[in-house]
């Protein structure tokens, strides 16, 4: 029946009087599938509804927090052949332990006795700066000395020329005395030559007095020589008073070349001790680096070099390590689009290789088998692999199993903002990232979008 006419006579008969309607009608399976579709689809709808947290999702590698932790491997501080080993691979070794022993194999330090003999030589060129020391201080009491003597001698000389000066003025007071003498004794030569012409005197008497004056005229002569002498000495002091200064700064100039020679010689003796004890100290680091020990307390990875008699270059890794205590983190990549996202401080959730999980990234809380994290450092500069490396944390509330290894994988998911199902799935869809905000920025910018409040008069 089509029920085209208003007057309809469907309700006015019975239907089930009649085998054709009931071939026509749904079966109650159907009817029953039909009210499963349609709930399934109501209850689809109301499931767009539900909260589903963003997240990003990476993968990456267990690391440990600090640099120092990481595995490592031992280098040869110096050249050198192999000559013992004391550990074995696996073994746990304490800091300070001897690992391995190297043999000297440079001719400059094959003398087995080579500190020791470099230490003698500090020595004697130590003695050798004492010496020159002291000689130092021997010029310096001789210049003293000198001076001194000095002092003296121009005393001396001071009074030689004043002694000069009395014995000048001495002469002067004899020549006069013999000039007066003199004229004296010539005034009664005179005299008596005249009483002897008339015949008054005799020719002794004048004989007497021309010996007189004779003796007289030899004084004069003899008081001018002697203050011609005196003169003279007065001279020769005066020129020693000169020349006394001169040589003593001669002599005291030479021994202050001395004594800066000897200074000299000082200094480059400690100079060359300095290089000795650099040296001695050099040859006595080279003793310690021959026994390879261990930087901390760790265990043996693998021994790169393998058997005894075998040489090493300096810097040559002879064995990796891994530090006993270590504090362990996730080393996560994550794409230059979702860096912005990502914050210090943020939470994490992990995956690790061999542990097993249910996820429902959308729904954290229903997730079973993850464990906990923490952003504690972002790199600046991207990775080879054009990403950037994120450092994350354990989390206290939730320790990361003890088994966990360095270097086993792990799938980090980063927890961003809550957003309805159907606001992601349109997200997805149109390939939009997902949304994030600083929820304490947006409520600063409420504040400030606030209208001001009018006062009521």
């Amino acid at each position: 029946m089509l029920n085209i006419s208003p007057n309809s006579v469907q309700n006015r008969m019975e239907q089930s009087d009649y085998q054709s309607f009931q071939k026509i009608d749904l079966p109650a399976s159907n009817r029953m599938f039909k009210y499963w579709l349609i709930g399934t689809f109501i209850v689809l709808f109301l499931m767009l509804f539900l909260p589903w947290t963003q997240n990003i999702q990476t993968k990456g590698k267990v690391t440990t927090l600090n640099p120092g932790q990481r595995p490592q491997s031992i280098e040869a501080t110096i050249a050198g052949r192999i000559d013992k080993w004391f550990v074995r691979e696996g073994q746990f070794v304490k800091k300070g332990d001897t690992i391995a022993h190297l043999a000297e194999i440079k001719v400059d330090y094959f003398d087995g006795d080579l500190v020791n003999r470099t230490k003698q030589q500090v020595e004697a060129k130590s003695g050798s700066i004492v010496a020159y020391g002291q000689k130092a201080n021997a010029l310096d009491q001789q210049i003293q000395a000198m001076r001194q003597e000095l002092k003296f001698k121009k005393q001396q000389l001071e009074n030689k020329v004043q002694q000069a000066a009395f014995k000048i003025e001495s002469a002067k007071a004899g020549l006069k005395q013999a000039e007066i003498d003199f004229q004296i004794a010539e005034y009664q030569y005179r005299r008596t030559d005249t009483l002897y012409q008339k015949g008054i005197k005799s020719l002794t008497d004048l004989e007497g007095k021309r010996l007189k004056l004779q003796e007289t005229d030899a004084k004069v002569v003899a008081a001018t020589n002697k203050l011609a002498e005196a003169k003279n000495y007065l001279q020769i002091a005066q020129l020693d008073f000169k020349t006394i200064e001169n040589e003593y700064a001669n002599k005291i100039a030479k021994a202050n070349s001395d004594k800066f020679s000897t200074l000299s010689a000082q200094f480059d003796a400690r100079g060359s001790v300095n290089k000795l004890e650099n040296q001695y100290q050099n040859y006595l680091r080279r003793s310690d680096f021959y026994y390879v020990t261990a930087p901390q307390d760790c265990y043996i990875n693998q021994a790169l070099k393998k058997g005894l008699g075998e040489t090493v270059k300096e810097g040559e890794a002879l064995v990796t390590i891994m530090p006993a205590d270590f504090d362990l983190a996730v080393e996560l990549f994550v794409a230059p689009m979702d860096l912005p996202l990502i914050q210090l401080g943020e939470e994490v959730r992990f995956i690790f290789d061999g542990w097993p999980a249910f996820i429902f990234s959308g729904w954290p809380g229903l997730s079973f088998g993850t464990y906990h994290g923490h952003v504690m450092a972002i790199e600046n500069n991207i990775s080879k692999n054009g990403k950037y490396r994120v450092l994350v944390s354990s989390h206290d509330d939730k320790p990361w199993p003890d088994a966990l290894r360095v270097g086993s994988g792990a799938q980090g998911i980063a927890l961003l903002n809550n957003v309805p199902i159907w606001y992601e799935l349109w997200r997805q869809l149109n390939g939009f990232p997902p949304d994030f905000y600083n929820e304490e920025e947006s409520k600063e910018e409420e504040v400030k979008l606030k209208a001001p409040v009018k006062s009521l008069k």
